[in-house]
C-alpha cells in the first residue's frame, strides 16, 4: 500500500511540475480563449481567394510580340514589310533580354515587341534553339519590369499556374489551372524538350508567355497546345518549357549565340519490367539501344544494337531523356563513361563525344 502511494504522489507531482512549465511557457493558456490559430482554416465571409498579387508581379513583364516580313506585292515588284505572326514574350531581367517560341520569330524580318505600360521596340535576335523551340530577344529599354523568378522554386503535380500572354491578339489575358504532369516527352521530334503539363488554357498567340507560380514567380515558358489531330480540338491539355531548362538555353545563347551540345548518337527506348529483373535492375532504369548512327562516336566506341546501358559517368540512367540530357550537358570532345549490360556480361566502355549539329528547318 505504501508503494502504490508512493507511485501515485510522484506521478501527482510530476503533472504539476509539467503544467508549472506549460503555464510559463505559454502563458495564453490562462486566459479564457486558450491556443489561438494564427492563420484560419477557411475565408472569411467577406474575403476571396484571389491570385491579383501574382498577377500584378508577374504580367507587366509579359510584353506581345508581333513580327513582319519582306512579301512581294501583287501589283509590282516592291518588297513590303507586312505581318507575319504574333505571340508573347518575358522580360528576363533589367538589361532588356527576352525570352520567346522560336516558331514565333522565325523567318521573321522585323520583330516588334509591344510592352504592358504602352511601349514599343524593335527587338534584336540575339539567338534561337530549334531542338527546345526558344529564342532570345533583346530590346534596347529602360525601365523595364523584368519577371520574379526563383531558382529554388520546385513545381509540384497539383500546384496552381497562371498562364500569362496574348492569345488571339485579344491584349493580355489570364487563364489558370494547376501543374498536371512534369517532364512529359515526346511532346517533339527533337526529343529535347521535357514539357510541364498544364490544364491552364494556352491558346494562339500565348506561344512564348509565362507560366507563373501563385506568387507571380516564373516556372515555364508556355509553348503549345496539346493536338491529336488536325482540326481536333483538345481541353485542358497544354505545355510549358519549364523554367530550369528556358534559362540554360538562354544563358547560353547570350554567351555564344547558339547551344553548344555534346553528341553520341544512338537510339534507344526504356526497358521494361520482366527485362529489369531479368538482369537484376531498378524497374526505371537503364535504357536499350536500338540502333547507332554511322560513324557516330557511339559507333567508334563499339556499341551495338541490343546493349543495355545502365549507367553514365557512374550515374544510374532513369531513361532516354535523362541520357540525352546529359550528354547534351558534356562539352564536345568530353569523354564519358557507359556502364553497359551486353549478353549478361557488364561492362564499361569510354566515349568521346562529338559535338550535336544544329537541328535545320523542315522543308
Amino acid at each position: 500500500m505504501q508503494n502504490l502511494w508512493s507511485y501515485v504522489s510522484k506521478s501527482i507531482f510530476l503533472g504539476i511540475a509539467v503544467a508549472a512549465v506549460l503555464l510559463l511557457a505559454l502563458p495564453q493558456l490562462q486566459s479564457k480563449q486558450g491556443l489561438a490559430l494564427s492563420q484560419p482554416f477557411s475565408l472569411g465571409l467577406n474575403e476571396q481567394m484571389s491570385f491579383s498579387a501574382a498577377v500584378k508581379r508577374a504580367a507587366p513583364s509579359v510584353v506581345n510580340i508581333y513580327t513582319r516580313t519582306y512579301q512581294k506585292s501583287t501589283i509590282n515588284s516592291k518588297a513590303t514589310l507586312r505581318p507575319q505572326s504574333l505571340g508573347s514574350g518575358v522580360i528576363m531581367n533589367k538589361k532588356g533580354y527576352l525570352l520567346t517560341n522560336y516558331h514565333v520569330i522565325a523567318d521573321a524580318d522585323q520583330i516588334i515587341v509591344a510592352l504592358q505600360d504602352g511601349r514599343f521596340f524593335t527587338a534584336e535576335l540575339i539567338g534561337f534553339d530549334r531542338y527546345t523551340d526558344l529564342a532570345v530577344l533583346n530590346i534596347d529599354a529602360k525601365n523595364l519590369p523584368s519577371i520574379p523568378q526563383s531558382k529554388h522554386e520546385q513545381t509540384n503535380i497539383g500546384d496552381v499556374v497562371l498562364a500569362i500572354g496574348n492569345p488571339y491578339n485579344l491584349g493580355q489575358t489570364i487563364t489558370q489551372g494547376i501543374i498536371s504532369a512534369r517532364g512529359r516527352i515526346g511532346m517533339s521530334t527533337t526529343g529535347h524538350q521535357n514539357f510541364l503539363q498544364t490544364d491552364a488554357a494556352i491558346n494562339e498567340g500565348n506561344s512564348g508567355g509565362a507560366l507563373v507560380n501563385s506568387l507571380g514567380e516564373l516556372v515555364g515558358i508556355n509553348t503549345a497546345s496539346f493536338q491529336v489531330a488536325k482540326n481536333v480540338e483538345t481541353m485542358g491539355i497544354s505545355f510549358a518549357i519549364p523554367y530550369p531548362l528556358a534559362v540554360k538555353i538562354m544563358d547560353a545563347l547570350i554567351a555564344n549565340g547558339r547551344v553548344i551540345r555534346g553528341y553520341l548518337g544512338i537510339e534507344g527506348t526504356s526497358i521494361n519490367t520482366v527485362m529489369a529483373k531479368l538482369l537484376g535492375l531498378k524497374d526505371n532504369q537503364g535504357i536499350v539501344v536500338q540502333n547507332t548512327a554511322p560513324d557516330s562516336p557511339a559507333e567508334k566506341a563499339g556499341l551495338i544494337s541490343g546493349d543495355v546501358v545502365i549507367k553514365f559517368n557512374g550515374a544510374e540512367v532513369d531513361n532516354v531523356i535523362w541520357l540525352m540530357d546529359s550528354v547534351a550537358e558534356q562539352r564536345p570532345g568530353a569523354k564519358i563513361n557507359l556502364t553497359v549490360i551486353r549478353e549478361g556480361k557488364q561492362f564499361d566502355i569510354s566515349v568521346t563525344l562529338g559535338e550535336l549539329q544544329a537541328l535545320q528547318p523542315q522543308q
